[in-house]
């Protein structure tokens, strides 16, 4: 019987692979035997974590620095990874960022920024791999890293612009999914909730953090590490050959009250 979660023989692209979620899913889709593009800024992280990945996994990873609000360097990045690969098969749009302070404090500034990597970012990866190895090969897996916070608003930390960002990324997921399933791509987001990483660490494991969470979020915690890695492998493999245009939240239940 064939295992149709099975990646042997794909390969994954990961945006914002130096650490947090891009290293736990970069690891489940490597568990599964897919080879890997990952990327991020700081070049010496990726050589990290395809030390540990490789070690652990046995397959192929290609470490490749690349600014996402640079189409020039994304352009650049995606055709090397094609050039050592031949293709790129799935790409999970997993770089971010995120602005907290007041709306009405927020400067054009920060909300620019927010749009250049959570959401164009999301676009210009997802443009050039299309258009350079997914409609030619008539295959693709896009999987986009929105967040819960694309879904609705919140009131214990103002993050408009996070919002707005991640709100066009599940909307710009059903757009893609629409153009381009007729070339075989797959397109959907994950929608994350609370998930400790370096970056949210200190205001999650503050007292008032841990008290709200156990309010909001019906199953009273935040996500563990690799509970995002059935979504992702899912998402990306051939489990769901007939699910695109979907937003997937992996909260908790925060986003169902």
């Amino acid at each position: 019987m064939k295992d149709i979660f099975d990646l042997k023989g794909r390969v994954a692209l990961i945006t914002g692979c130096s650490g947090g979620l891009g290293v736990q899913m970069a690891n489940a889709l490597a568990a599964r035997g897919a080879d890997l593009v990952i990327i991020a800024r700081r070049y010496e992280k990726l050589l990290e974590v395809k030390a540990a990945i490789e070690a652990e996994f046995g397959v192929q990873v290609l470490p490749l620095q690349c600014d996402i609000t640079s189409t020039e360097a994304v352009d650049k990045m995606v055709d090397e990874a094609i050039a050592h690969f031949g293709r790129i098969d799935i790409v999970v749009n997993n770089a971010g960022t995120g602005a907290v302070a007041p709306a009405e404090d927020i400067i054009d500034a920060q909300f620019e920024n927010e749009m250049q990597i959570d959401l164009f970012g999301t676009f210009r990866v997802a443009r050039a791999v299309a258009k350079k190895s997914m409609i030619p090969n008539n295959y693709g897996r896009v999987i986009n890293i929105a967040s819960m916070y694309g879904l609705v608003g919140n009131k214990i930390a103002p993050a408009s612009p996070y919002h707005a960002a991640k709100g066009g990324v599940v909307n710009l997921t059903r757009a893609l999914a629409a153009e381009w399933g007729k070339h075989g791509i797959a397109v959907n987001t994950i929608c994350p909730g609370y998930f400790i990483t370096p970056l949210t660490k200190e205001t999650l494991e503050s007292d008032y953090f841990v008290q709200y969470a156990k309010t909001v979020i019906p199953m009273e915690r935040y996500g563990h590490e690799g509970e995002l890695d059935s979504a992702v492998v899912f998402l990306a493999s051939d489990a769901s050959t007939y699910v695109t245009g979907v937003a997937l939240p992996v909260d908790g239940g925060y986003t169902c009250v």
